[in-house]
This record gives C-alpha cells, sequence and structure tokens, in this order.
C-alpha cells in the first residue's frame, strides 16, 4: 500500500502548519502501519488500521525531516477531546516505533527520503498509574496480534507487560522515576500529560524520560486531554513551552510540534448549534463520535459547563481566579498592526531585575492594544536590564509614531521618567498628573489604576479593546490572577512574589488604554469617536 500527500486534505491542523512537509518519513510510516496493524477495538477490531486524515496529517509532520536528514520535531504532544482516539493513535504510533521505518535512510532515485526500522528499538509507554499504562498497552498488543506485524518484526513476542523483539523491546513506564535513571530509550509516549503533577511523580518521570531520550537521540510524545490551569501539569508545562517559542521567550527556537484541536473561542453552549459547530472543530473526523450524546452529557445539569469544556470543546478554561477569560481575550484578536506615524498614547512599567520592563501602545484611532517591547533581566549581563537602551526605545517610539500621551510607573526609572516629562511632554494632549506629563505613580494610585483594570476588561468582554494576537503579549495578560482590592474593586496581580509567569506587559496595556480613554474623554484625541464607557 502507498500512503502519499495527496492522500491528505487540509483537515483540522489544530497548530499543525497549513502545508504539508516537503520531506517526511511520515507516508512510508503511515503505510506500514495500515499494512501490519489491526485495529484494536470495538466494532473494527481485527480489520486493518486505517488513519483518519487529521492523524495522517500529524504522522506527517511527526515524521518530518529537514535536508540532511535529521527530524524537525523531538517532541510532540497530542491534545484531543474525549473519545477523539488519542490512545488508539499513541498505540498506533509506539508499535511505528517499534517495528516500522522510522529512521531515515537517504533518498530514493526521486529523491524522497527511504525509511528503515529500528536496529535496537526501545519504545516506552509513560505513564503516572499502571491503570492507564495497562490501557495502552493491551491496545498495542490487539494491533500487533491481529494484525500482520509477525511477517516483518523478527521474534514478535507479545507478553502482558512486555513485548520482545529480536532486538528491542517495548514496555510501560510509571512514576518510580528515580529507578528509570540511565535507561535506554528510543522512543517514547508519555500518556495522559494533564494528570502528571508533582505529587504523584509525573514531573520527574517526565524528565528522567526526557534524559533518557536526548543520550540516545529519541524523541518524546505526548497525549491529553485539555489540562487544568494552575495544576501546573506536564501538559501545561508544554503548552508554556510552546508559548514561549511562539513569543520569542525561548533560549533557542525548540523542535515542538503541537496537535490542539479546539472548539472556537465564540462558541455558545446556550445555543445548541453554536454547539454543535463547536463540536464537530473539536472532533473534526472522529466520525464514530455520537455527537447527540455528548451534546445531552453537556446539556446534563448535574455537570459542570468547564469539565465539558475541557473534555468535549477540548479547551483550556481560564482558572477561576483568572484576570482575563483566555476565550475571551483570543476573541478579540482583530486588530491590524501599528502603522508608522499613527497616533498612539503608551503604557510602561519598568523594573531592574526580576520583573520584565515593558512598553505597551494604544492606537487612539480604535483603542487596540500592542505590545511594542519587553526587556527579560536573565538576558542581559548581570540579569539587570540596561536601562539606557529602554530610554533609547521610548526614543525612537516617539520618533516613528504621534505620541499623544504616556502613563509611566515611576519605580526604578524615576529620571528617565522626568526626562521623558522634560523631553516629550510639551507634545502630548493629554497628562498623566495634573504635575507631571508622564509619571504615573501606582504606589499612590492603586485604586484609580484598578477602575482602569475593571474598565480594560470590560472593554474586552465587549469586544472595544482589540489586539493583533500576539503571543507574548497573550502570555503576560493570562499569567494575571484576579485581586480584589479594599476599594469593592478588582485588579491584577502575580500568581506570587517569586512566579516567573510575568504580567508585566499586562500592566502596561491597561496604562496604554487607560491614557487613550482619559484622552477622548477630555477630547484631546485628534479624532472624535464614541467611546462607551462601563
Amino acid at each position: 500500500m502507498s500512503l502519499t500527500s495527496e492522500s491528505v486534505h487540509k483537515v483540522s491542523q489544530g497548530n499543525l502548519p497549513d502545508e504539508l512537509p516537503e520531506l517526511t518519513l511520515g507516508w512510508q510510516v503511515g503505510a506500514w502501519a495500515e499494512t501490519y496493524l489491526a485495529h484494536p477495538d470495538g466494532d473494527g477490531r481485527g480489520n486493518s488500521w486505517r488513519w483518519t486524515q487529521s492523524q495522517l496529517r500529524f504522522l506527517a509532520w511527526w515524521y518530518a525531516i529537514d535536508e540532511y536528514g535529521n527530524w524537525l520535531f523531538n517532541r510532540g504532544q497530542i491534545v484531543l477531546p474525549k473519545g477523539a482516539g488519542k490512545s488508539p493513535l499513541a498505540a498506533a504510533i509506539s508499535c511505528c516505533e517499534l517495528g516500522g521505518p522510522v529512521l531515515f535512510d537517504g533518498f530514493d532515485a526521486h529523491g524522497e527520503p527511504v525509511g528503515r526500522e529500528h536496529p535496537s528499538p526501545v519504545v516506552q509507554l509513560g505513564a503516572v498509574s499502571e491503570e492507564q499504562t495497562n490501557n495502552t498497552m493491551s491496545l498495542v498488543i490487539n494491533m500487533l496480534t491481529d494484525g500482520r506485524a509477525e511477517e516483518v518484526i523478527d521474534g514478535l513476542d507479545t507478553g502482558i507487560s512486555r513485548i520482545n523483539t529480536a532486538f528491542g523491546f517495548l514496555k510501560p513506564m510509571t512514576a518510580s522515576a528515580r529507578s528509570k535513571e540511565g535507561s535506554r530509550s528510543t522512543a517514547a509516549i508519555l500518556d495522559e500529560t494533564h494528570h502528571w503533577l508533582a505529587n504523584n511523580g509525573g514531573h520527574d518521570l517526565a524528565r528522567v524520560i526526557r534524559r533518557n531520550l536526548a543520550k540516545m537521540g529519541g524523541r518524546s510524545l505526548e497525549t491529553t486531554n485539555a489540562w487544568q490551569p494552575g495544576e501546573d501539569s506536564v501538559a501545561e508545562r508544554t503548552s508554556e513551552y510552546l508559548a514561549a517559542i511562539e513569543s520569542g521567550r525561548a533560549a533557542r527556537e525548540g523542535k515542538l510540534l503541537v496537535l490542539h484541536r479546539q472548539a472556537p473561542p465564540d462558541t455558545d453552549p446556550e445555543d445548541e448549534e453554536s454547539l454543535r459547530n463547536g463540536l464537530r472543530s473539536a472532533y473534526a473526523d472522529a466520525d464514530w463520535i455520537d455527537l447527540d450524546r455528548i451534546v445531552e452529557e453537556i446539556y446534563d445539569p448535574n455537570n459542570a459547563f468547564e469539565d465539558s469544556q475541557r473534555y468535549f470543546l477540548n479547551q483550556v478554561v481560564s482558572a477561576s481566579d483568572a484576570w482575563m477569560d483566555s476565550n475571551e481575550w483570543d476573541l478579540v484578536s482583530t486588530a491590524e498592526p501599528l502603522q508608522e506615524g499613527e497616533e498612539i498614547t503608551l503604557g510602561f512599567d519598568g523594573s531592574k531585575s526580576d520583573d520584565h520592563t515593558a512598553l505597551v501602545a494604544c492606537r487612539v484611532s480604535d483603542g487596540s492594544i500592542h505590545l511594542l517591547r519587553s526587556w527579560e533581566p536573565k538576558r542581559f549581563p548581570g540579569q539587570e536590564i540596561p536601562r539606557d537602551l529602554v530610554d533609547d526605545f521610548v526614543a525612537y517610539v516617539h520618533e516613528t509614531y504621534k505620541v499623544k500621551a504616556f502613563y509611566a510607573d515611576v519605580e526604578h526609572y524615576e529620571s528617565y521618567v522626568d526626562k521623558w516629562a522634560s523631553t516629550y511632554g510639551r507634545r502630548y494632549r493629554h497628562k498623566a498628573a495634573q504635575r507631571h506629563a508622564v509619571a504615573y505613580d501606582m504606589r499612590s494610585k492603586m485604586k484609580e489604576f484598578s477602575l482602569h483594570a475593571e474598565k480594560f476588561v470590560n472593554a474586552v468582554q465587549t469586544e472595544e479593546l482589540t489586539h493583533t494576537g500576539d503571543k507574548l503579549l497573550r502570555w503576560y495578560v493570562l499569567n494575571a490572577k484576579k485581586h480584589p482590592t479594599n476599594y469593592g474593586t478588582v485588579s491584577l496581580r502575580k500568581e506570587g512574589r517569586d512566579s516567573q509567569r510575568k504580567i508585566d506587559a499586562a500592566v502596561c496595556g491597561v496604562l496604554a488604554f487607560a491614557a487613550r480613554q482619559e484622552l477622548v474623554r477630555t477630547k484631546g484625541g485628534s479624532k472624535r469617536r464614541k467611546v462607551v464607557f462601563h
């Protein structure tokens, strides 16, 4: 059997690239599985294994290589809703790693990559509970024994707790991580990583597995449901690693492939048609799913809708103490980028070390928010942000745009705030304070700032505030937690004093938006646009 890129349509790629990879072993691996593996359970048990279109698209990218035969990705994560086939997919890939053509073996006469089996494969099925490894292991056994795998895998011997071949093996691995340090491993499946926590050994297990893979040039692939934010699961940490890569915060470009297919953020659970469309997006071509049964489950009054969002719509639901709802934030990512010469207001929050420093703009014409730059202390010598560098960038912004107002927190940057007021203050149409064009001392304006923070959230909820979808700005905003104040208002705060989930650009966004709102309210803006306050 032959599988090619022509057999794969553009189906619900989640985070995957829109196109297909130029070079991949995926087609050969996929054909091997459909030839030698069996469907492991259900009505189709014993029939030849068949990939869905979306599974095959993921396979193509998971086995994608560069022109030298090097993997494009060393880590992967598959986030799918309940019942969408995560475990059978993981089992099939495990079988391929055990006996399929998963290693690059040169190019054929047409320039297409050719694969070969691993000479001594060691495949691990990782989970924090024995019950979970048994579940996936049973699927692997059925795929191999009900199919034709013994025709091509020398010495195949399927036991209950371990599968041996003439030169390798596949076995489960649970959370007794210390005893596994140093084990050989060529491939690993980390199953249900939303359950892998610090208190059940999940973090240690993930670290050990990845270290063991690194020395063998192996790769790890996670399967998971949408995780509970704030639990600090392995799944959540992988998502944060992806966010760091996408936003440029990672030390280097990581080789992480993620498939996370979910319902659109504007899915309305109170509208059954909208709900069904959201479920179709999340489940895509998992045509064995009974949507009527899932809709019934979601509308069961005994079930919390937040759980349904995670398990069925595959959405990462914001924690109850989150300052900004992630779906609401994503829904307003409709703004166009800033153009040179546009009128803006600025918000600034500075730090010497530990916390970040950031500068955010709000476009006067439409109230959209734009992260102009942020600085992370650990990227600089002595882990301290050079303030002259920040000053130079502020000058660049004033040369590039028409700055109409500037709110800058004064802490750590008192002399620079004075300098900015002296240099640029005459240009502004609205001052931050009665006696200072720029200084916004948050230590003495906590009540006022909290009111602005509430207006910011409300403007997102009513879609009056938009942004461009910037990944780094999203990270800052979604890191923020609710902070009830003594004034009866809700402001924002960090997760904890020493937390590395920084919120500095979120604070700057509130300041920039507040400056714009006050500018327009006092008719300081050059464009008289009606602004609704709540």
